[in-house]
């Protein structure tokens, strides 16, 4: 195969990507409100700008994973040499040695299939199979020439929670960022990261949070202020109970996901 990862940690990886962590607690004894009870924990991430302020409560979903264990980032040459596209999957299938009909596959299928679909209107979109592609990407939304800086929500102590209420502990600081590109994991047998920045006004933000158990986090947080072109079928209209363009949307970003901005320029 050529690749620079055993089959075994390969399996590992994908594993931890596409099942449920089940050592860790979905919420501590604490309350969570009951109208959420029937929704799916892990989109409980998104609010409105009104719920930014200090002492504000709402439960939100971290999924806490060990680093150790995603999947091994390929160097360009080798990640261009596999297809990467869904027409290619019973090849990729056969090339991985997975069953058709297994969870694997099943996560392959549905990340080639996300990466697949068109951008929005106002959206420029990429699955980076490499470090070096995720970093082209970054260079062409900003500029070449363009510094930049990485964001990502930190956790400042250890538990297993991964759902239950934080309160706001400070007033949240924005964040000056003309332009951001946004890059999430995405479960397949080595690194892909789904990255995407928007044309239509953002608002960034850290915020930092304290869990019900004592848990901290100091989270990275966006406003996307036009939603009118989203799809209908986003989580964040069910969990907020609105509709494609009425509101703006917020959501906080997992410790797993990686935000670009252009690094602040100082003049004399």
């Amino acid at each position: 195969m050529g690749l620079r990862f055993s089959a075994w940690n390969l399996l590992l990886s994908l594993l931890f990507l596409c099942a449920p962590v089940l050592s860790e607690n979905l919420h501590d004894s604490h309350s969570i409100p009951s109208h959420m009870n029937h929704m799916d924990p892990s989109t409980m991430v998104f609010f409105t700008l009104k719920d930014l302020k200090i002492g504000e409560t709402m439960p939100i979903y971290f999924r806490k994973r060990d680093p150790s264990a995603y999947p091994q980032a390929l160097p360009r040459e080798e990640a261009d040499s596999i297809p990467f596209s869904l027409k290619q999957l019973p090849y990729l299938l056969q090339f991985f040695s997975f069953s058709d009909d297994s969870p694997l596959a099943k996560a392959m299928e549905g990340t080639l299939n996300h990466c697949e679909v068109p951008p929005i209107e106002g959206e420029t979109k990429i699955c980076a199979t490499s470090l070096e592609s995720m970093l082209d990407f970054v260079h062409g939304t900003f500029g070449l020439e363009t510094k930049f800086q990485v964001l990502s929500t930190k956790f400042l102590t250890k538990s297993t929670t991964i759902f239950q209420n934080y309160t706001i502990l400070q007033l949240p600081q924005p964040m000056f960022a003309p332009k951001m590109v946004a890059c999430h994991i995405m479960p397949y047998p080595y690194a892909i990261f789904y990255c995407h920045s928007q044309m239509t006004e953002n608002k960034l933000f850290g915020v930092s949070l304290g869990g019900d158990n004592g848990d901290r986090v100091e989270a990275v947080a966006v406003c996307h202020m036009d939603t009118s072109h989203w799809s209908r079928d986003h989580a964040s209209f069910r969990v907020l109970g609105i509709e494609p363009g009425s509101s703006h949307v917020c959501h906080f970003f997992q410790a797993d996901n990686i935000v670009y901005i252009p690094a602040p320029t100082y003049h004399d």
